[in-house]
């Protein structure tokens, strides 16, 4: 590194070498880098994914759906692993942005994919009429925190997250900036949580099981090294109640480990097939002699 000012190039090119802890997967282009077909199992749906926030937005809604009583909500949920598996040519073929989630949906004559965490969740609560609000003004409010989400992780993740927690070097302007608009945003949903039981009010909806696994995940400690203690999430005393009584839930325990590959071996479980599976296959047992 050099403590040389910063002078952009008049045109940017791709250095590789530069790319700090993903240059290997990181690049400018979209599209494949190899073939490879994706599994497909017995379910209605088939989804293809990974534990962090935005993988466990959907298998929590999985659970919460089969939970209560869809079973036509029975999934596969296949692990793929962001370490070059996302260009793989059948994953791009159903999300040519190669993130993940990505939703393959069965159930009906034609199979059709369906890409993006959001429009995931949108996807199934209108699908099987469950987690979104009936009235217009209540479903406006869900969809509006829905998508306040959508737009507002980034700046968790890839701001605050990549320079506090992974970038090669300490960049004081950038950490700053980004911790100053996180905190900004948990002050958000604290006000919003001070009056309200959920995010659209009384109800439980897809606006919290979007946002919690980010929020409340940092609520939690569980992202990005210590950055609880840097952010002082413990300020946040409403959206600490919020992220209490939602990680409660049965099916977002469930859902936080499926496609899971770190932590406590008990809590991860790589690929899910059948509800069974959380008791038969976590990578704890899997790991035991025969």
């Amino acid at each position: 590194m050099t403590d040389a000012p910063y002078t952009p190039p008049k045109v940017w090119t791709f250095d590789k070498e530069n790319g700090g802890r993903f240059a290997s997967v990181n690049r400018p282009t979209a599209g494949t880098t190899h073939e490879k077909a994706l599994p497909v199992g017995k379910h209605p749906f088939q989804l293809y994914s990974r534990g962090t926030p935005n993988g466990q937005k959907v298998t929590i809604m999985f659970e919460e759906l089969l939970a209560l009583g869809h079973t036509g909500a029975e999934y596969d949920a296949w692990m793929i692993r962001i370490d070059g598996e996302q260009f793989g040519s059948g994953f791009v073929e159903i999300n040519p942005n190669s993130k993940i989630p990505a939703l393959m949906d069965r159930s009906g004559p034609e199979p059709f994919r369906v890409f993006e965490s959001g429009a995931i969740l949108l996807h199934l609560a209108e699908k099987f009429d469950a987690f979104i609000p009936k009235t217009p003004a209540a479903r406006a409010e869900c969809l509006s925190w829905l998508f306040w989400q959508m737009g507002s992780a980034p700046y968790l993740g890839g701001g605050f997250g990549h320079f506090y927690n992974y970038a090669p070097e300490k960049i004081e302007y950038a950490i700053n900036r980004f911790a100053m608009e996180t905190k900004r945003q948990m002050d958000v949903l604290d006000r919003r949580l001070k009056d309200n039981e959920y995010l659209a009010g009384p109800e439980y909806t897809i606006a919290d099981i979007a946002v919690w696994p980010w929020y409340g995940g940092l609520a939690q400690g569980l992202l990005y090294g210590d950055s609880a203690t840097f952010l002082d999430v413990q300020s946040y005393r409403n959206v600490q109640r919020w992220t209490r009584q939602i990680g409660a839930r049965p099916a977002v325990k469930r859902g936080r480990m499926v496609n899971r590959s770190s932590g406590d071996p008990a809590s991860q479980l790589h690929e899910r097939h059948d509800a069974s599976d959380f008791e038969t296959r976590t990578q704890d047992k899997l790991a035991k002699p025969a």
